[in-house]
């Protein structure tokens, strides 16, 4: 079991904002709660089910697109090293 699994839409606040990237080309396509618990049927889909209905929407592509949820915070890249 993984998060996406774990999470409905109806668990995601309307600011959460999640990343679809197709499998295929590579379009890059941002989806937030409120747009999500908008269509008609989606409230109550796992985040799963979510990402396997998913399609592509890059003319003529129409590829699975993988989800992925950004962190909101800042990103540190690795200090470290040999002393």
């Amino acid at each position: 079991m993984n998060w996406k699994t774990q999470l409905q839409v109806l668990d995601l606040a309307p600011e959460d904002r999640l990343e679809l990237v197709c499998r295929r080309c590579g379009h890059l396509r941002a989806l937030t709660g409120a747009q999500l618990q908008a269509r008609p049927g989606a409230a109550r889909l796992y985040l799963n089910e979510v990402e396997a209905r998913a399609r592509c929407t890059q003319r003529g592509c129409g590829g699975p697109m993988r989800m992925a949820w950004p962190h909101p915070g800042e990103t540190h890249g690795f200090v470290g090293g040999i002393a």
